[in-house]
């Protein structure tokens, strides 16, 4: 017996061992220190236990805004558990660290650049009365070890508090239980306002940081406001994914970037004081990701890496529905909208799709791919998943609503697609064909074949006439408010990572395209200026009128390039949808619960 208890004892140490060698459980704590006698930088302390003497650490990519913020770090040094650690940087994100004792302590400022009078929201800053903080810009973690849970210890000025995605366990400690989580969620800290409302029994907390001159507005309408988009998000899918969820409205910026629990978005009190619609609109599109891309996730997203993230071909879906039911669900909510009806609403959407040409000839496979890539991979064209992606559910709904009576239509299809692919497996086109199959028991693959894995133009009006509606599209020049028609300025500039400006070219039949410049061109001077930033190419490039000639000297592999181009007028699209006189009563019911947004 005791020769057993021997062995066992053992076996147990050495399973121990064993473990300890894997360090299947690093523990990480960070301190997060804002201090106000200093707001040029915000300093990170991160305590790591149980793990390799030689480990890694990284700062994440995101997939979308890739801000790159080691840059901004400053400070960098280690702490072992008998002196200071060595760091090799291996990578622009990468860092090999090298400590004794299984453990060691990090410490780094992240000094963010002076934000502009408008910013991203989803940008770290810090103010005299707040800042964001946290996210991929400001937390490393353990290379291998994207499971391992955190916690974070604030530090911050008096009478701040804190909201934020993260678990708050007291007023200065937050916990993460993953990187992708710490990651994921912004911590805005400030001198807050917050609101809150509860649906279902799950609180809803709405913080807003105020610039110190922000306008009135009314706050009890914008709460409300809010409040009634997500419980037509609730009702869609019939239940709330999070147990809390933070709205973090940031004033002086612009913009909106989703999270699990929260949504970052720009609340301008100048423009919110004026009225809603634009704010609204914004919000419900970053809300609705909380469930169609950050749950419904394309395949290729998948854990936290410090590395390029594959592209996705399922952007068109993610982008496209979400601006799909961003406009519907404050239809549903009685909110304003930027056009009064569904059929206007279509109008624009189309006659943009036609206008911007690239639409028409590109796969949203290859846009969606394209999507949060450099300019570059559609050659000379302009496309946009959003667009795309809204029309393409448009029309899927029609598809769906005519197979099946109108007793099912895409809002199936998406509560589907949360069934399936909404507890973390990534979806792909061909679920998504799959889904819809299955919703309305018919076969969409040749409208798939057609529209999104080939590159054929949408037949809009093989669909409207479902609903006994067609249309048609006119084209005249483009013109201002004025009704003066306007120049031709469809080029645009952007600034490469090996600090190159470029061209990019929107459509090879503008002014631009036919006078032989490509996108890509590396931009030497305008009008014989030399060109090296943005805001000098569109400065020079604003002055420009109907019958103007503009000289442009290129770099190209083969050499210099020089054009001169004579700034003509250009068309657009104008669409027009019209009713059938001919359309069958079923159109007409189809038509009227469609119109109806039901």
């Amino acid at each position: 017996m005791k020769y057993a208890l021997l062995l066992l004892l053992v076996f147990i140490t050495i399973a121990g061992i064993a473990q300890q060698e894997h360090y299947e459980h690093p523990l990480v704590m960070y301190t997060l220190t804002i201090n106000d006698s200093d707001l040029t930088s915000y300093h990170i302390e991160m305590q790591i236990t149980n793990v390799p003497d030689t480990f890694r650490v990284a700062m994440v990519k995101h997939f979308e805004y890739d801000d790159r913020f080691w840059h901004f770090i400053k400070n960098f040094r280690v702490q072992g558990k008998n002196g200071n650690g060595q760091m090799i940087r291996e990578d622009s994100a990468l860092w090999k660290i090298i400590t004794t004792g299984n453990e060691a302590v990090l410490h780094y400022s992240i000094q963010p650049p002076v934000t502009q009078a408008m910013h991203g929201s989803w940008r770290p800053f810090l103010a005299s009365n707040g800042a964001l903080v946290g996210g991929p810009q400001s937390f490393m973690y353990i290379v291998g070890y994207t499971k391992t849970p955190s916690q974070v210890t604030l530090h911050l000025p008096a009478g701040w508090t804190v909201a934020t995605g993260l678990t708050v366990k007291d007023a200065h400690t937050l916990y993460a239980s993953s990187v992708y989580t710490l990651t994921d969620e912004p911590i805005l800290a400030g001198k807050l306002k917050t609101w809150a409302f509860t649906i279902n029994g799950v609180q809803h907390t709405i913080a807003y940081y105020p610039l110190p001159n922000a306008k009135f507005f009314d706050t009890t309408a914008l709460v409300s406001d809010i409040q009634k988009v997500a419980e037509e998000a609730k009702h869609l899918f019939g239940s709330l994914p999070y147990k809390d969820y933070t709205f973090q409205l940031i004033d002086g910026s612009y913009g909106g970037l989703e999270h699990k629990n929260s949504v970052t978005l720009g609340a301008n009190s100048a423009e919110l004081a004026e009225g809603f619609t634009d704010f609204l609109s914004e919000m419900a599109h970053e809300y609705f990701h909380t469930w169609n891309l950050v749950r419904i996730r394309p395949a290729e997203y998948g854990d936290v890496t410090y590395t390029e993230t594959p592209p996705s071909k399922e952007l068109w879906w993610s982008e496209g529905m979400t601006m799909f039911y961003a406009d519907l669900l404050l239809r549903r909510a009685g909110l304003p909208v930027f056009e009064p009806g569904r059929i206007q609403h279509l109008e624009q959407l189309m006659s943009t799709y036609f206008s911007e040409t690239g639409n028409t000839k590109i796969s949203p496979e290859k846009v969606s791919m394209a999507a949060n890539s450099d300019p570059g991979m559609l050659g000379d064209y302009n496309a946009s998943t959003h667009l795309q992606g809204e029309l393409l559910g448009a029309m899927l709904d029609l598809i769906i609503r005519d197979a099946t009576g109108n007793k099912r239509s895409v809002d199936d299809v998406m509560r589907s697609m949360m069934q399936h692919s909404g507890q973390g497996k990534g979806f792909t086109n061909k679920d998504v064909e799959q889904r819809i199959n299955e919703t309305c028991r018919c076969n969409v693959h040749p409208f798939f074949q057609q529209y999104i894995y080939g590159s054929n133009a949408i037949d809009f009006n093989k669909y409207l006439q479902l609903a006994g509606l067609h249309s048609a599209v006119i084209w005249k020049d483009a013109s201002g408010d004025d009704s003066r028609p306007l120049p031709d300025l469809r080029i645009y500039a952007w600034l490469t990572r090996q600090g190159k400006l470029v061209t990019g070219i929107e459509d090879p039949e503008s002014t631009w395209g036919k006078a032989g410049l490509h996108t890509g061109d590396e931009i030497v001077t305008v009008n014989n200026t030399p060109v090296s930033t943005q805001r000098d190419f569109f400065s020079l490039l604003r002055k420009a009128k109907i019958g103007d000639t503009v000289s442009i000297a290129v770099k190209r592999p083969a050499g210099i390039y020089k054009t001169t181009v004579i700034v003509s007028a250009y068309k657009t699209a104008i669409v027009k949808i019209e009713e059938l006189s001919t359309a069958t009563k079923e159109q007409l019911v189809l038509r009227k619960q469609w119109l109806a947004g039901n």
